[in-house]
């Protein structure tokens, strides 16, 4: 794929800038993430993502306005990248949606690769491409390079990037359920903002 044809397939802005970030998480599926690390392009299609809606958000790292150095590119306009370390271990890749100072992220939780395989089994200590190659949030960034210093990166540039190939998801085979891992969001916890689609729904999309 050429340069012209890579950034004909980048989202555009008003994909990012909605104020719907459930909305968006959904859209998400079936798009590609992109990053190109030390001059090695990899790529992985979106197969699970969890909504934040921001201040009303208890499971939020911006539930109640809470502004700090590390969560201040979600208060940016959407179409960055908010990457953050998660138990001192896990750089976990947000894409930031919505208006400025309206902090709404959506976690991209898996993919599946789609380029550069070698270098993201390389990068994660594995010798196949199976299913647990990118099955958490942590994995994935892992496998596709991403880490904390991209954290306010523009989506529209060259270091990370998500593109449409045109793959189509019946709603059908979405799953749509509460996010893992935030107890401590007491009602919130229940919200439907996470989003899921099986790899064997993807059919011939991928080809």
């Amino acid at each position: 794929m050429d340069a012209e044809q890579k950034a004909a397939n980048k989202l555009e802005q008003g994909f990012y800038t909605r104020n719907d970030v459930v909305e968006v998480a959904g859209d998400l599926l079936g798009k590609v993430l992109c990053s190109a690390i030390d001059n090695i392009t990899t790529k992985a299609v979106i197969t699970e993502t969890e909504a934040y809606a921001g201040v009303e958000d208890r499971a939020s790292h911006a539930y109640g306005g809470r502004r700090t150095r590390r969560t201040e590119p979600m208060f940016a306009e959407g179409g960055i990248a908010y990457v953050y370390l998660c138990y001192g271990i896990h750089h976990l890749f947000n894409v930031v949606t919505g208006r400025q100072d309206n902090p709404l992220a959506v976690l991209v939780r898996a993919g599946l690769p789609l380029a550069g395989v070698d270098e993201m089994l390389t990068r994660r200590g594995r010798d196949r491409a199976d299913e647990k190659l990118m099955a958490g949030p942590g994995t994935l960034s892992q496998a596709l390079g991403i880490r904390t210093d991209l954290s306010g990166a523009s989506l529209s540039g060259t270091s990370i990037w998500i593109e449409d190939h045109g793959i189509k998801i019946a709603e059908r085979a979405i799953t749509v359920g509460p996010r893992i891992g935030v107890d401590y969001a007491a009602e919130d916890a229940a919200l439907p903002y996470r989003f899921v689609v099986a790899a064997e729904q993807l059919g011939q999309s991928l080809a």
